[in-house]
């Protein structure tokens, strides 16, 4: 028997040979380097990248394009006057973009036309906050300021803007007139000027340089400042022509005052403001007829209207006063009264009542009217110096002392009030308040000046209040001007020694 070599199938064909090892397809030797790897993960590394950039680039502009479409449909909403929508729209650009000062500002101009001010405010302090120099975001914050009757923090607002843009017309007069109505008057009038150099034709800006310099006594500028911003504004025309009336009432031209106001009243029929206005004029002229005339026509036309009934109740009170008329001092309670009965009624009208009851006798009428008078804000002072009357007629010397303490109050250092403080002194003595009194006599030889008679009221309050050393000083300057006045010498002897 042969032996065998090697296997054979029994079909007779043969295996082909196993291929040697590291071989691979057509004979090439598989070979794999550190290199070989290294590129292959960096290649997938990149594509990874590219993937992921692309993916954040599609969602970066997918975003913007959302951005911009929730703007322009804000923009389409308050184009057509709908407001919510246009919120809606702008905060979900904001939403979208929580950086964006376009987004915030116009989301705080509509927040600010239907106003809704302190939201508002948050989006355009948002917007400054963002980018400082947004202009239109200064300026409307000062806007804003304004309707919320934060003049300082306007003016600040408005500086702003004109510290990074000196030529913008409004806004130098919007900085003007916050000034003046924040009672800054002497920087007001500056912005103005600036204002009307760029823009001659801003009749707005006109009319508040005439305002102020009609309050500074500068009565001839202020004449020619009104006179153009009634010619170049026709909205603000009426006003003008109002303040130009004051200018010539100030001037002591009272004819052309009333010119002024007869040329308003036939401009504008339907306010019975214009009427009212004329008929006070022409009674500060003397022209007291002719005034109750003009509002006796006006009660014809506005029956319902309560300033016209106390308009002429105040011509005719005046003219009661004046020639001490019984008539018409019964025509002043009759109107005045007319007014009095409607729930609009000012504090005003109640205190020329009362004023009206005093001199008609009537007491009790009187202090009911003060008492209304006093109730209602803002209180005229000469209300509680009315009251002061009425209740020291009737022995109430407390409640006297008190309406003087409170009109003194209310008027501050506008009007001298020597013969004021001269009854506080006096009142303060019965009450047994000598302290209280040594301060109303000082304040009243401090506005006066000295006299024998506050000077012995003053050393008798400083005696009672325990301050003999000051009584003896009163009393001893008192002497060194008028040596031989017999009642310095003999309050002198009274006085215990120091």
């Amino acid at each position: 028997m042969a032996s065998v070599s090697r296997l054979e199938p029994v079909s007779g064909r043969k295996f082909p040979p196993s291929p040697p090892f590291g071989r691979l397809r057509r004979g090439k030797p598989l070979s794999l380097t550190i290199s070989d790897v290294r590129g292959s993960l960096l290649a997938g590394v990149v594509l990874a990248v590219a993937g992921v950039a692309g993916a954040l680039a599609y969602s970066a502009w997918a975003n913007e394009r959302e951005f911009d479409r929730q703007i322009a449909l804000g923009d389409q909403a308050a184009a057509v006057e709908r407001p919510f929508q246009a919120i809606e729209a702008y905060s979900g650009a904001i939403a979208r973009n929580p950086e964006s000062v376009l987004a915030h500002i116009k989301r705080g101009s509509v927040y600010y036309d239907q106003n809704q001010l302190e939201a508002a405010l948050r989006d355009l302090r948002r917007a400054t906050q963002l980018d400082p120099s947004a202009v239109r975001a200064i300026e409307m914050l000062g806007d804003v300021n304004v309707g919320l009757g934060r003049g300082e923090r306007a003016i600040e607002q408005y500086e702003s803007f004109v510290e990074i843009d000196d030529r913008n017309p409004r806004v130098l007069y919007k900085l003007g007139l916050a000034r003046y109505r924040n009672g800054r008057i002497h920087s007001a009038s500056e912005p103005l000027q600036q204002a009307l150099a760029i823009d001659p034709s801003l009749g707005e800006a006109y009319y508040v340089l005439g305002l102020i310099q009609r309050d500074l006594d500068q009565l001839p500028a202020a004449r020619k400042s009104l006179e153009e911003a009634a010619r170049r504004s026709p909205a603000s025309q009426t006003a003008a022509l109002e303040a130009l009336a004051d200018v010539h009432a100030l001037e002591g031209e009272h004819a052309r005052a009333i010119a002024q106001l007869e040329a308003v009243a036939a401009l504008d029929r339907s306010r019975p403001e214009r009427m009212i206005a004329l008929g006070l004029a022409q009674a500060r002229a003397g022209r007291e007829d002719a005034a109750v005339m003009t509002l006796g026509r006006a009660v014809e036309r506005f029956p319902d209207a309560t300033p016209v009934y106390a308009a002429l109740g105040h011509v005719w009170l005046t003219a009661a006063q004046r020639r001490g008329d019984r008539v018409a001092l019964n025509k002043a309670i009759e109107a005045l009264t007319q007014a009095a009965n409607h729930s609009d009624a000012a504090s005003e009208t109640f205190a020329e009542l009362g004023r009206a009851w005093l001199l008609a006798g009537d007491l009790r009428a009187a202090e009911r009217a003060l008492r209304q008078a006093i109730s209602k804000l803002p209180v005229p002072p000469e209300a509680y110096l009315q009251l002061a009357d009425v209740t020291a007629r009737d022995g109430r010397i407390q409640d006297a002392r008190d309406s003087l303490l409170k009109y003194a109050t209310l008027v501050g250092d506008d009007k001298p009030l020597t013969t004021v403080a001269v009854r506080i002194g006096d009142y303060s003595v019965r009450l047994g308040d000598p302290a209280l009194a040594v301060r109303w006599f000082d304040r009243a030889i401090d506005e006066g000046g000295a006299n024998t008679s506050l000077q012995l009221k003053l050393a008798e309050a400083a005696w009672r209040a325990g301050d003999v050393v000051r009584a003896h000083q009163v009393i001893d300057e008192a002497l060194s001007a008028e040596p031989e006045n017999v009642s310095l010498r003999q309050m002198k002897r009274r006085l215990p020694p120091t």
